[in-house]
């Protein structure tokens, strides 16, 4: 009994240590992080874009983290500066990624700010990018002979349109693009003292 009860301390302390270096002093750093004056908070419609980006499963394809050229060519790729801990100031949940079989989207709203460019991208990824990986997300949108005056038709090269009808964007993948379009942090950043940014 005494060997169960020191195992049961042991694995008490280890999981108190953990939470003191991984949840604790990282939070203590960062609660007083104040998000750059550029970085402004999402709009309703991006927030509502960014409820579809989770719900889809974006983040597992997509980073929102470019690295330091020390670390990766993110930079190369253009896909801008690193990012530092005040970029997130209005996430919740983060979401970096888990994977990188599609670029980095943290500035996709500068490398691509087209709303029309988006919307083909999400209808069908191959109709602006040949050879594509990215599943085409059909159920986004919906087919109409004739589209109403407020009605988002999506612009496709003729391969790609539909017969009988014209492609309209449902109000699900308008905020899912205006979450994408929104995201861009190439505003600067302060340096620290050593000269690094922080």
């Amino acid at each position: 009994m005494n060997r169960v009860l020191t195992i049961v301390i042991g694995a008490l302390i280890m999981l108190a240590i953990a939470t003191l270096v991984l949840v604790a002093l990282p939070y203590r750093e960062l609660q007083d992080e104040s998000p750059p004056e550029q970085l402004k908070p999402y709009t309703i419609a991006q927030l509502r874009g960014r409820a579809t980006y989770v719900n889809m499963g974006c983040v597992y394809c997509h980073s929102q983290q470019p690295l330091a050229a020390t670390l990766g060519p993110d930079a190369l790729r253009g896909w801008g500066r690193p990012s530092v801990s005040a970029d997130y100031a209005y996430d919740y949940p983060h979401l970096l990624g888990v994977s990188r079989t599609g670029p980095d989207l943290f500035n996709i709203g500068a490398r691509q700010p087209s709303v029309d460019w988006h919307l083909a991208h999400l209808y069908q990824p191959r109709s602006v990018t040949p050879g594509s990986v990215m599943p085409s997300y059909p159920f986004l949108f919906k087919v109409v002979a004739h589209p109403g005056p407020n009605d988002k038709v999506v612009t496709l090269p003729p391969q790609f349109t539909p017969a009988g009808g014209q492609v309209v964007a449902t109000q699900e993948a308008l905020d899912l693009v205006a979450y994408l379009t929104a995201l861009n942090h190439t505003y600067p950043v302060p340096a620290t003292e050593s000269g690094v940014t922080k």
